[in-house]
């Protein structure tokens, strides 16, 4: 799965650039903060394994007006840190690799 290029972001880690991206629009389980919010990242200039995170908060462009904590180039950074960690290779041929990071996530009801 390769990222698309358009609204992506260049975020450097330990000497290494990747692209990252947050779905502009959210779904419909976003929307209604029924679901948390994603994004992906992959090597900047290789195509491989896209890491597609979940994180434990809502989608910022969600519907009913839920706070939500932006997605920042600095937690980018050391979610890939992790995902490193974990085993995460990208630039292996590889379709993606998830990290679930939605441990506290409370849907709205």
């Amino acid at each position: 799965m390769a990222l698309v290029r358009k609204g992506s972001r260049r975020v450097v880690v330990d000497a290494t650039a990747y692209r990252w991206r947050l779905r502009g629009r959210p779904t419909y389980f976003q929307g209604l903060a029924w679901s948390p919010c994603t994004f992906a990242v992959e090597h900047a200039d290789t195509t491989g394994m896209t890491l597609v995170v979940t994180t434990n908060h809502p989608h910022p462009s969600n519907w009913i007006g839920r706070e939500v904590e932006p997605v920042l180039p600095s937690g980018v950074a050391a979610t890939v840190r992790l995902a490193l960690r974990e085993g995460w290779t990208p630039t292996a041929p590889s379709s993606e690799f998830r990290l679930d990071q939605s441990d506290g996530f409370t849907p709205s009801s």
